[in-house]
C-alpha cells in the first residue's frame, strides 16, 4: 500500500545528476574510510562497526520502527523531545536512531540509554541505504534539520517509506549552494511527504528549492528540558568560586580561540575567569597547548581541579557538561559566530539563563539570533574588540546582566511547542503505516 504517490516531475527527474553524484561517493570511498581512521585516532568509536556506513547491518531489526537521523550532538539533542514524545506516544514501536558523529553516538547513549537502537548512518550510495531500509524496515524516516541526501530520498520512495524533514533550516547560503543543482535539489525534496522548517524563512527557502507541504513549526531546541544533574553541578561550581566573574566562550570553533583569547586577557578584569568549551573534543589538546603558549593560567575540567585565584582559563575539555558551564557563567560568548562559520546555537544558553554575545556570523541561526536580540537576552558584537568591550561593560553592570538573565529566560520559554507542532506532522504517516503493516 503506497501511502504518498510521488509527482510525475520526481519521476523523470535529473537521472544522469543523480549517477554522477553517486560516482563521486563511489570514488571518494577509499578517502572516506581513512578519514574515519584517522579521527579514530582521538575518537576510537570510529572504526566500531564501519560496515554499517555500507548498509551492513547485524542481526535481525526490531519491528515495527521509528528511524531518526540526527548527525551529530546538536542534532540529537535537539531531537530529544521529538523522540520523548514518540516514545510515550507509539511505546510499542521502536525508535531507531542514526549518526554519523561518535560524539553524536555518545550523547545519545547519556540521553537515552538503551531505550532507543543505536546505528551508523549508511553512506548516501544506493545500495547501502537500500540495505539500511530492507534491515530495519522503517514506519517513516524522520530527518533532522538539513539531512539531504538524494539517493536516500529515492531508497525511501522504492520502498514506500514516508520521509520527513524535521527542524528544518536552511540559511541563505546553503540555498544558494542548492541552487546550483535545482534539478537534482528539486527532485530530492519532492520525494519528502512533509518538511517542518523552524522558521517562515527557512520554509520559503525550502519551498523555493521544491519541497512540497511546508509547515512552520518552531525550533525543537526550545523545548528541550535542561537536564538537573549539569545544572546543578554549574551551581556547586558557582558556589565555589564565589563572586568571582565568569566569561564563557561556548563551543568555540578552529580559529576562534587564537582571536578572543588574548582580547579578552586584555580587556576582561584580573579577578574574571575565562571559561573556554571548544565545540570539538578532538581539539581539546589542541586548545590548551595554544592556551599554554599565550603564557595564560590554565587549568583543565577534565583534571577534576577547581580553578584557583592565579588561574585565568578553564577549559572544558569534557562531554554533556554544557548546561553546567552556562549555569555558571556570567555571560558567554557564542562560538562558530567570530568567524565566517555561521554560529552556533544560543537557544540552550538562553534556556539556562545566561546573557549572550554573539559575533557577526550567525547565518545557520540567523532567526534565533534575531529574535534573542530582540528580546534583550542577547547582544551583537562586530568584532572580537567589540565583543570584549560588551563583556567588561556587562561585568560592571549587575543589573542590566539581571535584566538579560530574565529576557533570556522569557525569551526560551515563549518560543517553547515545536515538538507537538511536529508531532502532528508526523503521527498520521505512522499511524497509517502500522494499520496497513496490520492488514497485511
Amino acid at each position: 500500500m503506497r501511502l504518498f504517490t510521488p509527482s510525475p516531475a520526481v519521476r523523470c527527474g535529473p537521472i544522469l545528476t543523480r549517477y554522477l553524484y553517486t560516482l563521486i561517493w563511489i570514488a571518494l570511498l577509499p578517502l572516506l574510510l581513512l578519514r574515519l581512521f584517522w579521527r579514530a585516532r582521538r575518537e576510537p568509536a570510529y572504526t566500531q562497526d564501519i560496515r554499517q556506513r555500507l548498509g551492513l547491518y547485524s542481526g535481525s531489526a526490531p519491528s515495527p520502527t521509528i528511524w531518526i537521523h540526527a548527525v551529530s550532538v546538536g542534532e540529537t539533542r535537539a531531537a530529544q523531545p521529538l523522540i520523548e514524545a514518540l516514545l510515550q506516544r507509539f511505546p510499542h514501536v521502536r525508535v531507531l536512531l542514526t549518526q554519523t558523529t561518535a560524539t553524536g553516538r555518545e550523547a545519545a547513549r547519556e540521553l537515552f540509554g538503551g531505550r532507543v537502537a543505536l546505528a551508523w548512518m549508511a553512506w548516501d550510495l544506493p545500495w547501502a541505504q537500500q540495505a539500511l531500509i530492507r534491515h530495519w524496515r522503517p514506519l517513516v524516516a524522520v530527518m533532522m534539520e538539513t539531512e539531504l541526501w538524494p539517493n536516500l530520498t529515492v531508497a525511501c520512495r522504492s520502498s514506500a517509506v514516508p520521509i520527513v524533514l524535521v527542524n528544518g533550516r536552511l540559511s541563505a547560503r546553503s540555498a544558494r549552494g542548492y541552487g546550483r543543482l535545482p534539478g537534482l535539489t528539486r527532485a530530492m525534496l519532492q520525494r519528502f511527504a512533509a518538511v517542518a522548517a523552524q522558521t517562515p524563512e527557512d520554509a520559503a527557502r525550502l519551498a523555493s528549492l521544491g519541497a512540497p507541504a511546508v509547515t512552520v513549526c518552531g525550533n525543537l531546541k526550545f523545548d528541550v528540558e535542561l537536564p538537573e544533574a549539569p545544572r546543578a553541578l554549574g551551581l556547586r561550581w558557582r558556589a565555589a568560586l564565589g563572586d568571582r566573574p565568569v566569561v564563557l566562550l561556548a563551543s568555540t570553533r578552529d580559529g576562534e580561540e587564537a582571536l578572543l583569547l588574548p582580547t579578552l586577557h586584555a580587556a576582561l578584569p584580573s579577578n574574571a575567569l575565562i571559561a573556554l568549551v571548544p565545540r570539538h573534543p578532538q581539539r581539546f589538546d589542541e586548545v590548551a597547548a595554544l592556551v599554554a603558549r599565550a603564557g595564560l593560567p590554565m587549568v583543565r575540567r577534565s583534571g577534576d581541579v577547581l580553578p584557583d585565584a592565579s588561574t585565568r582559563v578553564w577549559l572544558g575539555d569534557s562531554m554533556g557538561e554544557m548546561v553546567a558551564w552556562y549555569t555558571l557563567a556570567n555571560l558567554a560568548l557564542i562560538g562558530g559566530s567570530w568567524l565566517p562559520l555561521g554560529g552556533q546555537n544560543l537557544i540552550e544558553s538562553c534556556a539556562s539563563g545566561c546573557p549572550v554575545i554573539v559575533g557577526p556570523h550567525t547565518f545557520n541561526f540567523a532567526q534565533a539570533a534575531t529574535d534573542a536580540i530582540e528580546a534583550g537576552a542577547a547582544l551583537r558584537a562586530a568584532d572580537v574588540a567589540d565583543a570584549a568591550a560588551h563583556s567588561a561593560a556587562l561585568l560592571a553592570d549587575p543589573i542590566r546582566r539581571a535584566a538579560m538573565a530574565s529576557s533570556a529566560l522569557a525569551f526560551a520559554h515563549a518560543h517553547r511547542g515545536a515538538t507537538a507542532r511536529t508531532l502532528a506532522l508526523i503521527e498520521p504517516l505512522i499511524r497509517a503505516r502500522l494499520a496497513a503493516t496490520n492488514d497485511r
